[in-house]
C-alpha cells in the first residue's frame, strides 16, 4: 500500500505557490518533494501537488497496488470524487491532467482513494510547501 500525503500553497491567493508531496510504502518514505511553481492560487497549488506526486509513482513504480491520498484540501478531494463540480477552468484544466494520470494508474492495476484530513495531519507536506516558498522568496 502507497500513502500520498501533497499539500499546495500560496502566499497570498493568488500569490507565491509552491508544492510539496511525500509516498510512502508501508511505513517507509519513497519519494519526497517540493517546488516553486510561480503565482497562483491556493486551489491550483493543491492540484499541482497530487499531480506531481501521482505522476512520481507512475513513473517510478511498475508493481500495482493500492494509493491512498490524502489531502488537506476538502474541496480538492470533493472534486476529484465528484462530489462538487470543477467550476473554474484553470482547476479544470489541471483536473483533467490528474484525471488522465488516476486512469493511466489504475489501467496498469493501481486502486486509489483520495481522503481530506485536516492540516495538522499533512506537516511533512506542508512543510515541504513552506520551504520552498521560503528558498525561492530568499532568492528575490
Amino acid at each position: 500500500m502507497y500513502n500520498v500525503f501533497s499539500d499546495g500553497g500560496s502566499r497570498g491567493n493568488p500569490g507565491p505557490a509552491a508544492i510539496g508531496y511525500v509516498v510512502y510504502k508501508n511505513n517507509t518514505i519513497l519519494f519526497r518533494g517540493s517546488q516553486y511553481i510561480g503565482h497562483t492560487t491556493n486551489n491550483e497549488a493543491e492540484y499541482m501537488a497530487i499531480l506531481k506526486a501521482l505522476t512520481k509513482i507512475k513513473l517510478e513504480i511498475s508493481a500495482e497496488g493500492i494509493i491512498k491520498c490524502y489531502l488537506d484540501s476538502e474541496l480538492v478531494v470533493r472534486q476529484l470524487l465528484g462530489i462538487y463540480k470543477i467550476k473554474n477552468i484553470n482547476l479544470k484544466n489541471i483536473a483533467t491532467q490528474v484525471f488522465s494520470v488516476i486512469n493511466d494508474l489504475k489501467n496498469i492495476g493501481f486502486t486509489l482513494s483520495f481522503q481530506s484530513i485536516p492540516r495538522e495531519g499533512n506537516k511533512e507536506a506542508d512543510s515541504l510547501v513552506n520551504q520552498a516558498l521560503d528558498m525561492e522568496l530568499n532568492q528575490q
